[in-house]
């Protein structure tokens, strides 16, 4: 479960475009994710970080799904057979799952604070514009239409708040 919280967070998917990520979606070569199965059926690309690609590699070998990256793992929980002739599964983790599986962790590390997979990409948001990313390529990672959506997932912290203090000071220095 830690592979899809991590690739939820490091590529700022919603939960159902998280769960329906496919082999093909990926791309080595250019570093690309592909989402076309979005909400409002938009298509996107997102980079794609390298951790994520080798985290995601790792995981696969686990299951050897020729279509899902993340499927549904059968009731006996111990995975589905990539052998030849073997049951395979038809659909992805379930969204259950994954909601029961966040608020176990949560609640074992007595986080105190509700918590979802919304969460991780609000986090993605952050992090990426108190790294300097520009809020037009924010939005069109997330999948948003609008600048006023995207405004919504950002929250001016501190950290924000500091680097603009310096960048303004190191901008208006006055010569002496």
């Amino acid at each position: 479960m830690s592979a899809f919280f991590w690739t939820v967070y490091s590529l700022g998917l919603r939960l159902e475009e998280g769960l329906n990520l496919h082999v093909g979606d990926l791309d080595s070569k250019r570093m690309m994710v592909h989402v076309h199965r979005g909400k409002g059926a938009k298509d996107r690309y997102i980079p794609l970080p390298e951790a994520t690609l080798k985290l995601l590699r790792e995981f696969w070998l686990t299951h050897r799904h020729p279509v899902f990256v993340f499927p549904a793992d059968g009731r006996d929980h111990r995975g589905v057979s990539h052998l030849k002739g073997s049951s395979q599964a038809t659909t992805p983790m379930s969204v259950t799952a994954v909601q029961g599986a966040i608020k176990q962790i949560t609640k074992q590390i007595n986080f105190g604070k509700k918590v979802s997979t919304h969460t991780l990409r609000h986090c993605y948001a952050t992090h990426l514009l108190e790294a300097g990313v520009p809020l037009r390529l924010i939005q069109q990672y997330l999948g948003h239409s609008s600048l006023q959506t995207t405004m919504i997932y950002l929250h001016l912290t501190d950290t924000a708040a500091i680097d603009a203090r310096k960048v303004i000071n190191e901008l208006f220095r006055r010569p002496r």
